[in-house]
């Protein structure tokens, strides 16, 4: 592969993943998919329509991942999610830090692009924080605190600390067709799950589950099928193009957000380049706006009072700081990461769900003291 083909692919990558965020934005905008919002559902109506949204999403993109695993299309052990060492303090400081943040900031990273495209002008400056808060925690002062403190703490394994594994050891057999097992078993029975909810089978619900797992299972091909190349012409070793971490990634969107900041503030410095996470982050917004203003439902709004504007301030750097230490998000861990049944995505989930309930509990104690 040539120079000219290498960059009409990575080009290809670019727009693949463009397009798959732009249909996330769209979806996400009209059925109000949103981890946040099932779990306010939840605790202030007893309503499990989101969250059967979110747990059919991930079953879709659970079975989609392993069944391209098992068939050999993608490499389960070369995702950005791949790796012996089991950081779960981080998984779960940062999760419960990214859970309470999305409360404060009326939602998580993906609802805020989704929220912008619709006219949301808080969501914007939330963008702006979190986007700072992320790269500082990425390689400034809170990047030297992560990593002087809960990175440190950590089980290494022999192999990719990942259920798929752990099973592949115990059958013996490989983990991609372990992980399709349990792939099938899990994602399935969340998928089971959704379907039996009272009043669920509608159309905006199926269309957010079926379709956000979708996006997240054609995000794997498109990284890790269509972007992959066995040789790079320059460093002759295997590559995955248009990534940050130079791994498979799907989508996220802490990191992705300071990688976007970055790019914009240096455009001019021709190494700063264009990667899938930037992208997505675009997309989302145009897949957001475009739905918005086809249906005349595009609205601006600004921050109600200076209290409003604080929640969104220390929402935003809560989650750009714990993001980055979870190593994802509400999409970043709980589709895209635990879709891979990396340990540590479960752990850093089930800690950003615990700090959602903790945010929204105290929203209602606020309130109520308020009263």
């Amino acid at each position: 592969m040539d120079i000219s083909q290498l960059n009409a692919l990575t080009t290809q990558v670019l727009w693949a993943a463009f397009i798959l965020a732009a249909v996330f934005g769209a979806i996400a905008q009209r059925t109000h998919f949103c981890t946040m919002g099932a779990v306010s559902d939840v605790i202030n109506m007893g309503d499990w329509t989101r969250m059967r949204m979110w747990g059919m999403a991930i079953g879709v993109a659970m079975i989609g991942f392993y069944g391209m695993a098992a068939a050999g299309v993608i490499d389960p052990s070369k995702t950005l999610y791949a790796s012996n060492r089991f950081i779960w303090l981080s998984a779960l400081v940062g999760g419960l830090m990214f859970g309470f943040g999305m409360v404060l900031a009326s939602g998580c990273g993906s609802k805020t692009l989704v929220r912008i495209g619709g006219g949301n002008l808080k969501s914007l400056v939330v963008f702006l924080v979190m986007g700072v808060a992320a790269f500082a925690t990425l390689k400034g002062i809170t990047a030297v605190v992560r990593v002087a403190t809960v990175d440190r703490v950590a089980i290494d394994f022999t192999s990719n600390a990942a259920l798929s594994n752990w099973a592949a050891g115990m059958a013996a057999t490989s983990p991609a067709m372990a992980g399709l097992v349990i792939a099938l078993m899990l994602g399935g029975g969340l998928i089971v799950w959704a379907l039996v909810g009272p009043d669920f089978r509608r159309f905006d619900n199926l269309l957010a589950g079926l379709g956000i797992g979708a996006v997240i299972a054609a995000m794997w091909w498109v990284s890790g099928r269509l972007g992959y190349i066995a040789e790079h012409p320059d460093t002759l070793q295997e590559a995955f193009l248009a990534t940050n971490s130079g791994r498979m990634e799907a989508l996220s969107f802490v990191s992705p957000m300071a990688y976007t900041l970055d790019w914009l503030m240096f455009f001019s410095d021709k190494a700063k380049l264009l990667t899938i996470g930037i992208v997505a982050v675009f997309g989302v917004v145009v897949g957001s706006a475009l739905y918005s203003l086809l249906t005349r439902s595009f609205r601006w709004e600004g921050f109600r009072d200076a209290e409003d504007t604080g929640n969104h301030l220390a929402g935003a750097v809560l989650m750009g700081v714990g993001g980055v230490a979870a190593m994802g998000c509400t999409i970043g861990q709980g589709l895209s990461g635990i879709s891979t049944l990396s340990a540590t995505s479960f752990v850093a989930v089930a800690a950003i769900i615990v700090g959602c309930i903790a945010g929204v509990r105290y929203q209602i104690w606020r309130l109520e003291k308020a009263a």
